[in-house]
């Protein structure tokens, strides 16, 4: 079962269990130590995991984490645990004292439903305030299977983890400084852009004028972004079912006369063979033979057009296709002149690598 299959089972047990879980040991139970074991930890080995694990600052004794993970015997992950009620912002400070006390460089706040991942990115041995990463059982989805992915025991690996930490952090940070300054413009975010696109002087009124501009201008970009996104997968959708028609007027005009394939179409075949070897494996090479053409495919897929042979006239031609998958065809005197396209062939077939 893929991680994401487990974590969308615990999130779906959250759901229709939490209401019967009225305790912090029962949290710990029901939600935490299900968690702790999709990520491939056994909860029941010492050696791995240890609930309650010491961690006595100074002459106060007594304090303990709730959880805390090993690697090689020493302290990798700390995890305080609250009942599914709690708000977890207030029990942050409690974290800030583990953390400084145990080796570890990640530590974890969770009620079981919320989580939240903390480390040192910004001062080594003391917690960051914010976290680098957080996640909600309330809202599964790929991109956070694929953040906690880096934790799993067969992956976990310190400092890869803090390399990604560092800009998932600053990345957050980044979007929501953004989503503030698009939703209501600080002065200095509007004198920016005045100051780049007005000579003059930025008195009072300039400044209250650009403080609606930047408002507006900003809004109409986020619209013309989503707008331009929504006209690329229209025209991808479009393309995909203009290549299906396609194809079943091509099956219904073979079905409706025999295909004969001629022994010169094979040995065009050859040819491209000898050329698209310099690429890619022979055997991801296919031909479909059509009434009008013969056409060369790859991974026997229609969407990725190699080329065609038209040669059922008296003249005789070869189609191409660039980049955008733009059909060029040109005509040539012998299979000979085939080669002549090799270029454009091979740089055909770094589209579909």
């Amino acid at each position: 079962m893929d991680l994401i299959e487990k974590l969308e089972d615990i999130a779906h047990r959250i759901q229709k269990t939490k209401n019967q879980v009225e305790t912090e040991e029962a949290t710990k139970t029901a939600f935490v130590m299900p968690f702790l074991s999709a990520l491939g930890y056994d909860v029941f080995n010492p050696l791995e995991v240890i609930p309650e694990y010491t961690a006595d600052l100074g002459t106060k004794k007594g304090e303990k984490v709730d959880y805390c993970i090993l690697q090689d015997g020493k302290p990798a992950i700390i995890i305080e645990c609250k009942h599914w009620k709690e708000p977890l912002n207030v029990h942050t400070s409690q974290l800030h004292r583990y953390f400084h006390v145990l080796t570890s460089r990640f530590a974890i706040i969770t009620n079981g439903i919320d989580y939240q991942f903390y480390s040192d990115l910004e001062e080594a041995n003391k917690m960051d305030d914010k976290a680098f990463f957080e996640f909600s059982f309330e809202n599964i989805n790929e991109n956070v299977a694929g953040e906690l992915k880096k934790f799993q025991k067969q992956n976990f690996d310190v400092d890869s983890i803090l390399d990604t930490a560092s800009d998932l952090k600053y990345s957050k940070a980044i979007k929501e400084l953004l989503s503030s300054e698009l939703k209501a413009p600080s002065d200095d975010f509007v004198k920016h852009f005045a100051s780049r696109v007005y000579n003059g002087r930025i008195t009072s009124k300039i400044q209250e004028q650009f403080q609606l501009l930047v408002q507006k201008s900003s809004k109409q970009l986020i619209t013309d972004m989503v707008s331009d996104r929504l006209k690329t997968a229209l025209t991808n959708e479009q393309e995909e079912s203009k290549t299906q028609i396609q194809e079943v007027e091509e099956k219904v005009a073979d079905a409706a006369e025999e295909i004969v394939t001629t022994e010169e179409e094979m040995e065009a075949f050859r040819i491209i063979q000898a050329i698209a070897r310099k690429k890619i494996s022979l055997d991801r090479l296919f031909f479909r033979d059509h009434k009008r053409y013969f056409g060369v495919i790859v991974d026997d897929n229609n969407r990725k057009p190699l080329c065609r042979f038209w040669f059922n006239s008296r003249n005789k031609y070869i189609s191409v296709f660039g980049a955008d998958k733009k059909e060029e065809k040109v005509m040539i005197d012998s299979l000979e002149d085939i080669y002549q396209h090799d270029e454009k062939i091979l740089q055909t077939l770094d589209n579909y690598q």
